[in-house]
């Protein structure tokens, strides 16, 4: 069974914005990458808000169609439940500097069971998953 990698919004940023850093890395792993991507409606929402905050609407717009028509990602919206668990998981660790949005993806991976994030920051780690590229 092939497992899936959950994408987090600084990976889909850098797909996005060739200006970015991390761009080169992120478009080659896209390019590459044969296994499934997950990916959830507060990612869509906080990449969303990203884009249109730091490069603009046209970027954003993108973002969603490119979503939208994708084949390869599967686009999660939370539950009543997994928001629960949620806040729970962000009362709990408050001593990370952890958003909501990351609380949000460490439940959906804990119960899709995926142990592997496309993510550029250090917080997936922190939560025990592991990292690509």
């Amino acid at each position: 069974m092939i497992q899936s990698i959950f994408v987090d919004t600084g990976a889909w940023y850098a797909v996005m914005v060739r200006k970015d850093r991390d761009h080169k890395a992120a478009k080659g792993f896209i390019q590459n990458n044969i296994q499934p991507l997950i990916t959830s409606d507060y990612i869509m929402d906080e990449t969303v808000t990203l884009l249109l905050s730091r490069v603009g609407y046209s970027y954003a717009i993108q973002f969603l169609d490119m979503l939208q028509i994708s084949q390869k990602v599967q686009l999660v919206y939370l539950t009543p439940t997994q928001i629960a668990a949620t806040a729970t998981l962000f009362r709990e660790r408050a001593d990370k500097e952890w958003s909501f949005t990351d609380c949000s993806s460490f439940i959906l991976m804990q119960e899709y069971r995926i142990q592997v994030a496309f993510a550029f920051d250090e917080h997936c780690k922190q939560a025990g998953f592991q990292v690509k590229p």
